[in-house]
């Protein structure tokens, strides 16, 4: 995805979100809200006539020229939307755009019969060029092996599909600026989704997504600087709040424990604890002093493996915080 601004200073690209107000909200590839050049607004309405996104306050054209991806017919019932919904293969950057259909091995015809030899040898021919002509250049080849092992990453680590979809889109930009040359398929792919699941506030911790890629966590580490310095993208800091909700899900903890921890946090953050520090260490310890006040008394090794971290380390952010922020640990 492209922000480049163009000639109006409107990006090419953006990621379009519906509000409860029912306006549209428009979002950079940095996360961030896109607002009116003109006016400064930040809401908008699809003009389904004309095919444009406008501003609602001054008018102006944001894009046109779009396509409708939905279906032209109306329905007003369920029964209804299911007898005119027809079939169709989605859009999606994890399918080739060379052909999508295969000519079968069976060698035979639709009715089932075998065919006679002269048919066969045709088919066999068709077969060998259809082959060939899916993949034609060394671009397509290695954006195909890139999609097979982030679809393969996904699965191992119930990564969202919106992760995988900007982490495929990462990978063709390093792909057009050549950065992949020399360097091995499963580690830039899973610096790609590290980056893509940053991007998107769904982190997941670097040495997690080492343990499902057969390439080593200093070349992962190497190929993600690489794309961070060489690519036009801005990856935020982690935020330690995104990873609460994941120890105390392993943990099986109550939503009292996830608010109070939460709380730490924002506090810390005010006190200027967090600088410097690793988000998932912060986020253990926080969970950790959290359920120690609601009486759930575990272990620091418990929350370390829940965050991916050591216990020294829980331990450390654990003193620094109760001490900073003078919470009184109850003993029992």
């Amino acid at each position: 995805m492209s922000s480049q601004p163009n000639a109006q200073g409107i990006p090419h690209k953006l990621r379009v979100t519906k509000s409860s107000d029912g306006y549209l909200s428009l979002i950079t590839e940095t996360g961030e809200p896109y607002i009116c050049p003109v006016c400064g607004n930040d809401k908008f309405v699809y003009n389904y006539e004309r095919g444009e996104i406008v501003c609602v306050v001054c008018g102006t054209v944001i894009s046109e020229n779009l396509v409708d991806l939905g279906p032209e017919w109306r329905a007003f019932t369920n029964e209804e939307k299911g007898q005119r919904a027809r079939t169709g293969a989605p859009i999606t950057r994890l399918v080739s755009e060379a052909l999508t259909t295969v000519i079968d091995w069976r060698d035979k015809d639709v009715s089932g019969k075998e065919l006679d030899l002269k048919r066969k040898l045709e088919v066999i021919r068709l077969r060998k060029w259809q082959t060939r002509a899916r993949v034609q250049t060394s671009y397509e080849r290695n954006f195909v092996q890139a999609a097979q092992e982030l679809e393969r990453l996904k699965s191992a680590m119930g990564v969202p599909r919106p992760c995988v979809e900007q982490a495929l889109e990462i990978y063709r930009q390093a792909l057009e600026k050549e950065l992949v040359r020399g360097r091995s398929v499963e580690a830039m792919a899973a610096a790609a989704l590290y980056m893509a699941c940053r991007m998107l506030k769904t982190p997941r911790p670097l040495d997690e997504l080492i343990r499902f890629t057969k390439a080593s966590r200093r070349e992962v580490a190497r190929c993600y600087r690489l794309l961070l310095r060489e690519l036009n993208v801005r990856v935020p800091i982690s935020d330690p709040v995104l990873y609460i909700s994941r120890v105390a899900e392993q943990l099986k903890l109550t939503g009292d424990v996830v608010k109070t921890a939460i709380d730490i946090i924002n506090k810390a953050k005010k006190a200027g604890l967090t600088a410097g520090k690793d988000p998932a260490g912060l986020a253990a310890a926080a969970v950790y002093i959290a359920s120690l006040l609601h009486g759930d008394n575990r272990t620091q090794k418990d929350f370390a493996i829940a965050a991916g971290v050591t216990e020294v380390t829980v331990r450390n952010r654990y003193k620094e915080l109760a001490k900073a922020l003078d919470i009184k640990i109850p003993i029992k």
